[in-house]
């Protein structure tokens, strides 16, 4: 009896003093795991409320802070890979205040909570706009293919990953006109060619432009530069939806990188077969996407 009296109270103070969440929700994603961390994090831009995420190294594990009413309520998402294509998401959420974090531990075991209930909707709220998501894309891994010599007409940028449609937008009018008055002609649809990512950040710096076929006549006194993309060969993958979120390949095509033991440049070369200004379903636009080989 003294045993397990002793038991008992170790356990009860763990549970109110010691475990981090006040309450769990658990839920399978059927993606890989990089997607639901940007997806979190698109998702987590656009709420009034969550003053706060961040995530450690390893992009598994993210933190988010909600300010509700006079309380600060802490969600730690962990998020664990089962296969390429299904993910096991853990929420733990607390109250910063502890004796608020010990009324919910006290209180949630037994009863619908304005605490249980508030978590319940904010992390239903994310799965609706992750599945969302997921159907409105599709990754498919060609594997090793060459990716052609192209001449590129160019300008460099540097963005947010989520920022990347945005300036291929409002610098793809300026790039054709210069072209189409020089009497440029191209080589196929806009590519861009990612020269540097930095994962911890989410952030890239690219060239967006235009392949052409001639390097005579070309405009000098313009903002447009102008290099040769070397043939070489890479993994390839075919992305089929928007434009915004085409860098879902790019976690695939790693993936499928190390499963099969292969050695790739992680910067992505990426060509955009549809004019999202046509209108139509993101689904049915293609992106050809290829990461390049190292050669030993």
């Amino acid at each position: 009896m003294y045993i397990f009296t002793i038991v008992f109270l170790f356990l009860l103070v763990w549970y109110l003093f010691i475990k981090k969440a006040d309450y769990t929700i658990n839920f399978k994603s059927n993606t890989f795991s990089e997607t639901i961390n940007q997806s979190l994090k698109l998702w987590n831009s656009g709420l009034e409320n969550s003053v706060q995420l961040s995530q450690n190294k390893d992009f598994e594990h993210l933190e988010q802070v909600w300010k509700i009413k006079d309380s600060t309520h802490i969600y730690n998402w962990k998020i664990n890979s089962i296969s390429d294509s299904t993910s096991q998401v853990t929420v733990g959420i607390a109250d910063k205040n502890l004796m608020n974090s010990i009324i919910n531990k006290l209180t949630i075991p037994f009863s619908k909570t304005d605490f249980s209930i508030g978590s319940e909707k904010r992390v239903l709220n994310f799965m609706t706009v992750l599945k969302d998501h997921i159907d409105n894309f599709k990754v498919s891994i060609i594997g090793v293919d060459e990716f052609p010599e192209k001449l590129l007409a160019y300008i460099p940028l540097k963005s947010a990953q989520t920022e990347k449609a945005r300036g291929m937008m409002e610098n793809s009018t300026y790039i054709g006109n210069v072209l189409l008055q020089n009497g440029t002609q191209l080589d196929g649809p806009p590519m861009i060619e990612v020269t540097g990512w930095d994962r911890g950040n989410d952030s890239i710096s690219y060239n967006f432009g235009y392949p052409i076929l001639s390097k005579e006549n070309l405009p000098t006194d313009t903002e447009i530069r102008y290099k040769t993309i070397e043939a070489t060969k890479g993994i390839k993958a075919i992305y089929n939806g928007n434009y915004i979120t085409s860098d879902r390949a790019w976690y695939a095509l790693l993936r499928y990188a190390k499963e099969n033991n292969i050695k790739v440049v992680p910067n992505a070369v990426e060509t955009f077969f549809n004019n999202p200004d046509m209108g139509g379903n993101s689904i049915d636009w293609k992106t050809e996407i290829y990461l390049p080989l190292i050669n030993d």
